[in-house]
């Protein structure tokens, strides 16, 4: 691997992960080692200090009952069981050495520096990294009693404990290394999982690719579930997208043949004032439904985008009802068809875009006198419902086949029914992107036969969230 792939390969987020992973766990291994290891030397020590303190107080009664022989003899008998060996040396009042007793195999010490001060005196061997450690006391005849234990034994312990720990710091750096790679990787399985989705769908285009979730609650397992959500809803909304663009196209067809057709009629008909005014006129109403029709589409991807602007002011259910009755009363009157109101309380008002709000309640309106039979009634009205302001447009109508209930609210959807009536397609389309673009939702209730209830609900304060 040449210095510039180990330079990428270091810049990866997976292996500074498991860089980050090794030195922690090796800084906490190598932590607590030290702690033990401090701890083990303490305790060595102490334990040579208590051996010492012992046998102090051992020879310091033998030298009371029995004087310097009776030390010589513990002396002599504890060098012939080899067990706990110690160096003991007498000095009597007038500095002359009475007993000296060191095992040969601790080498050679600086016992000049000794002294004969009370207390504990550290003296160094001669070429060797070890200490003498000597407690001195002074005995009842003014004999200074010596007693000390080399660091011989304790050093090449500890040696061999530092050898041993250094050998398994080793192995901890290298398991550590391995284990923080071997935890990355399953660690980033979901996001490598992800990054291979959406590189299928990248080179193929196709938008029904999902990542595949586990049962996991962590946060990796979130972003897959919410990546196959944010996936289904493009796809969704890009599926709606080439549904209505062929609808559009299909739909724009029939006005722009129709204003080719008026145009080359006027152009190879004699010369006529009347004649070009009727081609002109039939031009501008062809025009007017080209640009409502791409008005209307442009409103529902702003309210389904989340980009539409809302003006909030409080409104009046009333005055909204009212209105729309009065818009729609001669229509209603022409057709044979009866439109009443029920009030709602004066006081019943919602925070809504008082001209979104209006249209969406004039097109489900406008659709429920289209389709009811002369004879028939549409009543509106309104009721606070859980929260939120229900608008409520019921018809006596011929109802909605339960095979197309859920379809009414797509872009360009025209069941049996409407293919009778001149329009777009789009009105209830629209109806459900205003809605939803205040925070509510649009239902339906409807059966073959029975007439059709519209329900348009309005959160009665601004959402927080939508």
């Amino acid at each position: 691997m040449n210095g510039s792939a180990r330079g990428r390969v270091a810049q990866t987020l997976g292996f500074r992960l498991a860089f980050w992973y090794a030195a922690i766990f090796t800084i906490s291994v190598l932590f607590i080692a030290v702690i033990a290891y401090a701890l083990l030397a303490r305790s060595l020590s102490q334990r040579d200090h208590d051996l010492i303190r012992v046998k102090l107080a051992d020879y310091a009664a033998r030298f009371e009952s029995a004087g310097v022989a009776g030390v010589s003899r513990a002396v002599a008998a504890e060098q012939a069981s080899g067990s706990d060996q110690v160096f003991v040396r007498l000095v009597g009042s007038n500095a002359e050495i009475l007993l000296t007793s060191m095992p040969t195999s601790w080498g050679s010490y600086a016992l000049e520096q000794l002294g004969e001060g009370e207390g504990w005196r550290i003296v160094p061997a001669r070429g060797a990294p070890v200490r003498l450690e000597v407690a001195t006391e002074r005995l009842w005849d003014g004999t200074v009693l010596q007693v000390g234990r080399t660091t011989l034994e304790r050093e090449r312990f500890l040696r061999d404990v530092r050898a041993l720990l250094s050998a398994l710091l080793a192995i901890v750096v290298v398991v550590g290394l391995m284990g923080g790679g071997a935890l990355t990787w399953q660690a980033f399985r979901p996001v490598r999982e992800l990054l291979d989705t959406l590189r299928h769908i990248t080179h193929t285009g196709r938008l029904d690719a999902r990542v595949p979730v586990g049962d996991e609650g962590d946060v990796l397992s979130e972003l897959g579930r919410v990546s196959n959500a944010m996936l289904a809803r493009i796809e969704t909304l890009v599926t709606g997208m080439r549904n209505a663009l062929d609808a559009v196209a299909h739909d724009l067809r029939t006005p722009i043949a129709r204003l080719r057709g008026r145009a080359e009629q006027a152009l190879l008909a004699p010369p006529d004032i009347d004649r070009y005014r009727e081609a002109l006129a039939d031009t501008v109403e062809e025009a007017d439904r080209v640009s409502s029709l791409l008005t209307t589409l442009m409103d529902i991807s702003e309210a389904e985008a989340g980009t539409m602007q809302l003006q909030r002011e409080p409104v009046a259910a009333a005055r909204v009802l009212q209105e729309t009755i009065d818009l729609y009363e001669d229509l209603a009157e022409t057709r044979g068809v009866r439109l009443a109101m029920t009030p709602p309380p004066a006081d019943l008002t919602v925070n809504a875009d008082y001209p979104r709000l209006r249209q969406a309640l004039a097109n489900v309106v406008d659709n429920a006198v289209k389709y009811t039979p002369p004879g028939g009634e549409v009543t509106v009205s309104a009721e606070s419902r859980n929260g939120a302001v229900a608008f409520v447009v019921r018809d006596t109508g011929p109802g909605i086949p339960e095979d197309q209930g859920g379809r009414i609210w797509e872009r360009l959807f025209r069941g049996e029914a409407g293919q009778k009536e001149r329009g777009l397609g789009l009105g209830l389309s629209l109806v459900r992107a205003v809605v939803e673009a205040h925070g509510g939702r649009a239902e339906v209730e409807s059966a073959p036969g029975k007439g059709s209830t519209f329900t348009l609900l309005f959160p009665i304060g601004t959402p927080v969230l939508r």
